[in-house]
């Protein structure tokens, strides 16, 4: 990550949307990454996006290069918006997020609409409560017991065996935080989101990959809450469904970025 403040930016081409964009024209999108993982899981994407879209991909609290400070979702919050103020123009940005960055973004868009131009949340379509928070306790669970080089073995292992180099290389060059994943996941336990994204008055994206049976099933819930919603399958996908995919995943978000602003429901 290259930024004094443990922010990744990456800089593009000129864009013609108002309203949404930086000092040169180009419109914002802010990526969060999924758990243990950096913003360097968004490469494929701010790559194919590039030609059009200021892209940044900050390292979330608990990883990457922030990993020596503390996760909760309000100062993961805090730090995106910071982010927001500082490098888009206007104040404003379009937010796409995969996992633990989809649900720092319907946080985010619940508290600070008016930064938010538009909100696009992947494999986060479940509120950890009840029976529905069993996974992410396991998960925790998983990175509290399990020590760490083997985890490491493991992930280096399947992101080198699952993907092809260009997206691999620069996820395990940044290594896996599993400690503050695992702050990370328990902090989520017990939050509702679907009354966050409700609170959020703009357009939103419902992104899940169509092997992801933990989060499909209670999609259409957060369908239903959101004031402005349109929905996406990324076809041949897992969880990691912009990884699995990044091509399709790179063109949902082209298509919901440069449909904002054309009326409720459209993309």
């Amino acid at each position: 990550m290259q930024s004094s403040e443990n922010w990744s930016t990456t800089d593009v081409a000129d864009a013609t949307a108002s309203g949404i964009s930086d000092a040169d024209g180009r419109p914002t999108i802010v990526f969060l990454h999924g758990t243990v993982l950096a913003g360097s899981a968004w490469n494929a994407q701010i790559a194919a996006l590039g030609d059009e879209f200021h892209c940044l991909a900050p390292d979330l609290p608990g990883h990457g290069t922030a990993v020596d400070v503390p996760f909760t979702i309000d100062t993961a919050v805090d730090r995106v918006l910071g982010l927001i103020e500082r490098e888009a123009h206007g104040g404003r940005a379009i937010l796409v997020g995969l996992s633990l960055g989809g649900y720092v973004a319907m946080a985010l868009a619940a508290r600070s609409p008016e930064r938010v131009a538009g909100l696009a949340i992947a494999g986060a379509t479940a509120d950890p409560v009840g029976l529905q928070s069993l996974g992410f306790r396991a998960l925790a669970a998983v990175f509290d017991v399990v020590p760490e080089p083997a985890l490491d073995g493991v992930y280096r292992w399947f992101f080198r065996h699952r993907f092809p180099a260009s997206i691999a290389d620069p996820i395990v060059a940044d290594g896996f935080s599993f400690a503050g994943g695992m702050v990370a996941l328990r902090s989520l336990v017990g939050q509702r989101f679907t009354p966050r994204l409700a609170a959020y008055p703009g357009p939103s994206l419902l992104i899940n990959g169509e092997y992801d049976l933990f989060f499909r099933p209670t999609e259409r819930a957060f369908a239903d809450a959101a004031v402005d919603p349109r929905r996406s399958l990324i076809r041949r996908a897992t969880h990691l469904s912009n990884l699995d995919q990044p091509a399709r995943f790179s063109r949902a978000i082209r298509a919901f970025a440069t449909g904002i602003g054309a009326g409720p429901g459209r993309a």
